[in-house]
């Protein structure tokens, strides 16, 4: 005889997957707040910092309390590249081309590693915004089946019998679309302010590809 999974245990697990559904959403929010709070910070203090600083062998010393956070993780691999070509030579099949080309693509790579830090959890904030929706939807049909076949059993169908579990049934749908609303926002928020560091990160890549071969960066090797 097959296995029949009582409906209404059913339908708490729905209401189950969807107060995990907001709990992660939630925690996602306050996570990824707090780290582009921190990265705006270290990122203004660097910059302000590094460009401060009278020349690039200054900016490269700079104290760990200000050479934190995004822009200085790629300033960071920025001097250990051009480090490494000093003491190499540029002897390694790694540095064959043009060397702003290669500090060009090492700075890129950091950029997007970067980048990808800051994104992690957005998809899952979009994934909770989709499909919860549809989670609390299957929790009410499933509850208005349990609803009706209790109903027939009992062989009243006058409004006081159906209101009340045809009501609890559709409670589903609305903690459904209550889970998806904060997640559908925050993923529009938090991809806008991605969106933004993204800018800053690839101008200060910018910037500090031209200060690395200037004359002044020549003069240091």
């Amino acid at each position: 005889m097959p296995l029949q999974i009582p409906p209404s245990l059913i339908i708490d697990g729905t209401l189950y997957t969807l107060l995990l559904f907001s709990v992660i959403t939630w925690t996602i929010i306050v996570f990824k707040a707090w780290q582009f709070s921190r990265n705006s910070r270290d990122n203004a203090r660097y910059l302000e910092a590094f460009w401060d600083a009278p020349n690039l062998e200054a900016a490269e010393i700079l104290p760990p309390s200000l050479a934190r956070g995004p822009k200085a993780n790629i300033a960071q691999r920025g001097f250990a590249w051009l480090a490494d070509l000093k003491q190499t030579g540029g002897a390694a099949l790694k540095y064959r081309g043009e060397p702003e080309a290669l500090l060009e693509q090492a700075l890129r790579i950091q950029t997007q590693q970067e980048l990808r830090t800051m994104e992690n959890g957005l998809t899952m904030l979009a994934s909770i915004g989709s499909t919860a929706p549809f989670v609390g939807l299957f929790g009410t049909v499933l509850g208005i089946m349990n609803a009706l076949q209790d109903i027939s059993k009992s062989g009243s169908a006058s409004l006081d019998v159906v209101a009340g579990p045809i009501g609890d049934a559709l409670i589903a749908t609305a903690i459904g679309i209550a889970v998806a609303v904060p997640a559908v926002l925050a993923y529009n928020y938090f991809v806008k302010r991605a969106k933004q560091h993204r800018v800053g990160l690839e101008n200060f890549a910018d910037g500090f590809l031209h200060i690395a071969f200037n004359s002044d960066a020549h003069a240091r090797k």
